[in-house]
């Protein structure tokens, strides 16, 4: 099967098996398209399954049999033979980073995580050369654990060995630290005596000098002195990331940390009619940034009423309140993280702002109306958020906004329960709970057995707390391809085939079913980006966004669901993607 298309040209052929005698004359009965003879699956419980769908102006005005649907088509209805395939509704992602996965593809030099120190000097020595007016060389990602895998001597100098002359900025896979040359910390005035930052480490040798890699806001001090893209260079990055997240059967999806350029790429996108997915914008705030600049409410609330366009929904905002728990501990834990001969000292990590502040920011935004999605990777922050959260209800009163915390996977039995009683979502990614790169340093730094009781999946959907699912691409995963994290949901193991780890799975007691996991991954996720009205679940009345698989997921096993193929993405009644 090519492409799951059929034009009006042959809508006679398809006649046969829907009867298309009779053609009802009054236009506004017809439907622009019919899809039958297919195994719909709606997630939604009181219509779970259905045989055919109709659609009329990018909304489904018909759910049921292939017989009961005739009644909707017309001569010029585009008719859609299904062949008995999987038909559901398109995958929302609920935290993402399409513009930084974009950028990467086309124009930063990236390489895998698994890259070797050799790998990498070659694949950065390509790039130098083939670009031999560029200052800056942006690019990554390396592994969280890459220095404690690697021997590389100073970070820096091995960076030295590619290039003095050209600025080298390599991000990690959290996304949250650098490795760069000595170009790039001169450029920056860092040396002996600059004093780390706020939030951010300096890594030193022994002589006390920057070796090169650079830990949370300290990475900021490189970045903020990088020339910025413009809005047209974002748009272009941004298409390129769509056609992505179509081809994964994404139709929605959050941009979980948005810069103002980003932001007007997108509504520039959307008016030109060229956005193929529902867009919800975490507008950036300084918190967690190295910045200048001050908290403002004011300037927030004027990128939000300046930029709204049909697709982009600007009404949701991100804090950074603290790192990654990986091997640069800067999350913020309840408990100590281990130590070893790179990290000797005791630390619990940090955040980025004190209760009192935290406090405050919230609950301004909460009454301005604001939905905020506040980074929160330990145990220790989350209980933070969760206290300031409690703090603006009792001042504000229930605003009805479901904040979020992202990355929430550690969190303490007792705050478990909050997250029902306060409606905060949890912001979940499975795509990364197996064992992996990422995963390992967590595990390794947070140390056992605490390491591995890592997103309680099953705990808080038995408590009746509202989760959502996000891939967090490009960060620590290479595609937004939901379908690995989906059987990792299920499985709670690794979806590929790595022989290096012995033990494969990773909390199994936190499984769930399919019918809750394919719920997380679009009714849920539309609900935490305020599009349940519209987006995840086939109805009458919503938009009409969906996928055609190569498999029935209830009748595969569930090793094979990472395997899944998207064969056609359709968005508001229009298919937008084909597999080739």
């Amino acid at each position: 099967m090519t492409k799951f298309f059929v034009s009006t040209v042959a809508v006679v052929l398809s006649c046969v098996l829907l009867g298309c005698q009779g053609f009802e004359s009054k236009q506004q009965e017809y439907a622009d398209t019919i899809l039958f003879n297919g195994r719909i699956y709606t997630v939604n419980e009181q219509q779970a399954w259905a045989e055919a769908v109709a659609i009329k102006n990018g909304r489904y005005v018909f759910l049921g049999s292939s017989d009961e649907v005739k009644k909707w088509r017309s001569a010029t209805t585009e008719l859609v033979d299904l062949q008995g395939k999987m038909l559901m509704p398109g995958i929302n992602d609920a935290h993402s980073h399409p513009f930084g996965g974009g950028v990467g593809i086309l124009y930063n030099c990236d390489f895998e995580f698994s890259s070797t120190p050799a790998q990498i000097a070659k694949i950065l020595s390509a790039c130098v050369k083939s670009r031999p007016k560029a200052k800056w060389l942006e690019g990554g990602q390396w592994t969280s654990d890459f220095f404690q895998l690697h021997n590389v001597g100073e970070p820096r100098l091995f960076l030295d060995a590619v290039s003095t002359e050209v600025a080298i900025y390599l991000e990690d896979d959290s996304g949250h630290n650098a490795w760069v040359n000595s170009r790039a910390l001169a450029l920056a005035g860092i040396d002996k005596d600059t004093r780390n930052p706020d939030g951010g480490t300096i890594v030193r040798n022994a002589q006390g000098e920057a070796s090169g890699v650079l830990q949370e806001t300290a990475a900021q001090m490189i970045t903020r002195i990088i020339p910025p893209r413009s809005v047209d260079e974002y748009a272009q990055a941004l298409k390129i990331s769509l056609a992505i997240l179509n081809r994964y059967g994404v139709t929605a999806s959050n941009e979980a940390r948005t810069p103002e350029r980003v932001l007007q790429a997108y509504v520039q996108l959307d008016l030109a009619g060229q956005l193929s997915a529902h867009i919800t914008t975490s507008l950036q705030t300084p918190f967690g940034g190295l910045s200048e600049d001050r908290f403002s409410l004011e300037k927030l609330q004027a990128w939000r009423n300046k930029n709204q366009s049909p697709h982009v929904d600007t009404s949701f905002v991100k804090i950074f309140l603290d790192g990654v728990p990986t091997a640069s501990r800067s999350a913020l834990m309840l408990d100590d993280y281990t130590v070893d001969a790179s990290h000797p000292n005791k630390t619990k990590g940090g955040s980025h702002l004190d209760q009192k502040m935290l406090n405050e920011v919230l609950s301004q935004l909460d009454q301005a109306g604001f939905t905020v999605k506040i980074h929160t990777a330990g145990d220790g922050s989350v209980r933070m958020a969760l206290d300031a959260i409690t703090a603006v209800r009792q001042e504000n009163g229930n605003s009805g906004l479901a904040h979020r915390l992202a990355h929430a996977g550690y969190i303490h039995p007792d705050d478990m329960p909050r997250f029902k009683a306060l409606n905060v979502i949890a912001d979940f990614s499975p795509y990364i709970w197996f064992p992996s790169p990422i995963t390992d340093s967590v595990v390794n730094a947070v140390g056992q057995p605490r390491g591995e009781q890592y997103f309680p999946a099953k705990t808080l959907l038995a408590m009746g707390a509202p989760l959502l699912t996000g891939s967090d691409w490009p960060s620590a995963v290479e595609t937004p391809n939901p379908w690995p994290g989906i059987e990792s949901i299920i499985s709670r193991q690794n979806p590929f085939a790595v022989e290096k780890y012995e033990n494969q799975s990773f909390w199994l007691e936190q499984r769930i079913s399919l019918p809750q996991a394919l719920k997380l991954f679009t009714l849920s996720n539309a609900r935490a980006m305020k599009l349940a009205h519209k987006s995840g679940s086939i109805e009458i009345g919503k938009s009409a966004d969906f996928i055609v698989l190569n498999h029935n997921l209830f009748e595969i096993p569930v090793e094979n669901i990472s395997d899944t193929e998207v064969l056609a993405t359709w968005f508001e009644g229009k298919q937008v993607y084909s597999k080739p």
